[in-house]
C-alpha cells in the first residue's frame, strides 16, 4: 500500500485523528512515516477533497449524496 492508502486507512480506523495520532497509529501497523511525507500527503488528501480539517483533526470527508438523502428522507 501507498503513503496515502495508510494515511487514509489511519484516519478511517480512527475516525478523527491528529498528525500525533496517525503517527502512532502506523507505528503501531509498522508503517514509517517522515513527519514531512505525513504532511505531504495530508495536504494533498485535502486539496483533493477527501478530508476535512477542524481543529487540527482529520477525518473523512463525508459524502454529501448521503447526507441529502437522509435529509431528503426525513423531510416533512
Amino acid at each position: 500500500m501507498d503513503t496515502r492508502g495508510w494515511v487514509l486507512k489511519a484516519i478511517e480506523s480512527l475516525r478523527f485523528a491528529s498528525e500525533k495520532e496517525i503517527v502512532r497509529w502506523l507505528d503501531e501497523e509498522g508503517e514509517n512515516l517522515s513527519k514531512d511525507e505525513l504532511q505531504r500527503t495530508l495536504e494533498h488528501l485535502l486539496k483533493e477533497g477527501q478530508l476535512e480539517l477542524k481543529n487540527d483533526l482529520f477525518r473523512l470527508k463525508r459524502k454529501e449524496c448521503s447526507h441529502q438523502a437522509f435529509d431528503n428522507l426525513f423531510k416533512d
